[in-house]
């Protein structure tokens, strides 16, 4: 008869693994916490870049908020924060004690990294890690209050960026933003395949820069080809070069647009609550 083995001491690297793991329960406990306060995050999102993702988030937040509800809006473009410059935000963040508290502008309080560069035209070179750290700083410190909606514009693509943040935030649904070109549409689909993946929800596909020399329909064949819902079309109009403020304060048939598009944007995330 064999003799039970008696059972392996830890070694240094086991001690150290589960040190790490301990840290990221921990990590993970207390961004639940400080999120808590948020009712719905929504990430706009799309796998390809110079679709209009931030013009779409900053429309929807201002839309949101006209609508009655509490809106934060978090631009987590690490390498090219664009949401201040929409917005045409003058105030920045006012430090608490460890905390960010968010200005407001148009009834939307506001956060990005645009607010910690000192240069906007100066390049952000940073490797997965340290975009990883400047993510969980944001979110980490940031005091929203209590919001019914957090707009998220997140970075394009399907890598570690948009990864981090889909982790780390864990969106209850996301928007993803294509134009009409076949390109686009292609890139659509790969980030909806991307958000599947992870197991997070899709709440439907809008098509940006609609009509016009680009055409339309990419975004209904999107959501009828995947089983998600259309949330409707924006058309490409003259009111989106003056960028005195967004849209939707400028033109009333872009303001309808977006009215309709953040109901069924509400009607979803609701019904998935």
């Amino acid at each position: 008869m064999s003799q039970q083995q008696p059972p392996r001491a830890p070694t240094p690297q086991d001690r150290a693994r589960l040190e790490g793991l301990k840290r990221q329960f921990e990590q993970k406990k207390e961004m639940a916490e400080k999120l808590s306060s948020l009712k719905f995050k929504i990430g706009v999102y799309s796998g390809k870049g110079g679709v209009g993702k931030t013009t779409v988030a900053v429309n929807l937040a201002v839309t949101l908020a006209r609508q009655g509800a509490k809106v934060g809006l978090l631009d987590v473009d690490i390498d090219c924060p664009n949401i201040v410059r929409a917005l045409k935000v003058t105030e920045p963040p006012v430090s608490d004690n460890g905390r960010m508290i968010p200005p407001t502008h148009l009834g939307v309080k506001v956060m990005s990294m645009a607010f910690f560069q000192e240069d906007e035209e100066e390049a952000i070179i940073w490797r997965g890690p340290m975009v990883h750290n400047a993510i969980n700083q944001i979110l980490q410190t940031t005091d929203w209050g209590e919001l019914d909606y957090l707009v998220v514009d997140l970075p394009p693509g399907t890598s570690d960026a948009p990864l981090t943040v889909m982790q780390v935030l864990n969106p209850d649904g996301f928007v993803v933003v294509t134009t009409p070109q076949e390109l686009a549409k292609i890139d659509a689909k790969r980030s909806i395949n991307m958000i599947k993946k992870l197991n997070l929800n899709v709440l439907g596909v809008v098509e940006n820069f609609s009509d016009g020399i680009f055409g339309s329909g990419a975004g209904e064949e999107i959501a009828m080809e995947m089983g998600l819902s259309y949330l409707g079309k924006l058309k490409m109009r003259p009111d989106y070069t003056d960028t005195t403020k967004p849209a939707v304060l400028l033109n009333d048939d872009v303001r309808k647009e977006y009215e309709g598009v953040a109901s069924l944007i509400r009607a979803e995330v609701e019904a998935g609550a």
